[in-house]
């Protein structure tokens, strides 16, 4: 999908949606303390509740398409860590920033806390796939991470990719 176009606004609304709804039930907490090791629910538990609920959507998602391998469904859970808790502003300041120029970003950069919070978000595969890393995550599962925008793995990668792109 074209960035900028109506579609683009139209997933863009319904990320801001999500992301200012969401919610992680205890429940839901407690199904995947069954399948993350201890270090890597420690990330989890540490994200953003955004990003944690946007990770349980993208395995879900996942796992709707048949994906069973954990290596996969961890870096879906925890493919964007690395965002920390950034606020929403920053976040439509990115969005718009990727989509129509990074002149959007530098015009806000006065904001208290917003050039450290764009940096962040620029950067967080990387940071997300370090995190992994340093949680034991596999290779496999840091490296799905890492290129989670441009996958070089064309299987796994790629419906992580469209599953993050679904959610």
């Amino acid at each position: 999908m074209r960035q900028g176009s109506i579609g683009w606004w139209a997933g863009k609304a319904r990320q801001a949606r999500r992301h200012l709804r969401a919610r992680v039930s205890p429940r839901e907490r407690d199904e995947v303390a069954t399948w993350l090791r201890p270090t890597e629910l420690a990330i989890f538990d540490g994200m953003h509740v955004a990003d944690r609920r946007h990770g349980l959507d993208v395995v879900a998602t996942l796992r709707a398409d048949d994906v069973a391998d954990s290596e996969v469904l961890v870096a879906g859970i925890l493919h964007d860590a690395g965002k920390g808790h950034t606020s929403f502003l920053p976040r439509v300041i990115h969005s718009l920033s990727a989509a129509y120029g990074g002149w959007i970003g530098w015009s806000m950069a006065w904001l208290p806390g917003m050039t450290e919070s764009l940096a962040r978000l620029r950067a967080h595969a990387e940071t997300s796939a370090q995190m992994a890393a340093a949680a034991g995550c596999s290779e496999r599962t840091t490296e799905l991470i890492r290129w989670q925008d441009a996958p070089r793995d064309p299987d796994a990668g790629e419906r992580l990719r469209l599953a993050d792109e679904a959610n």
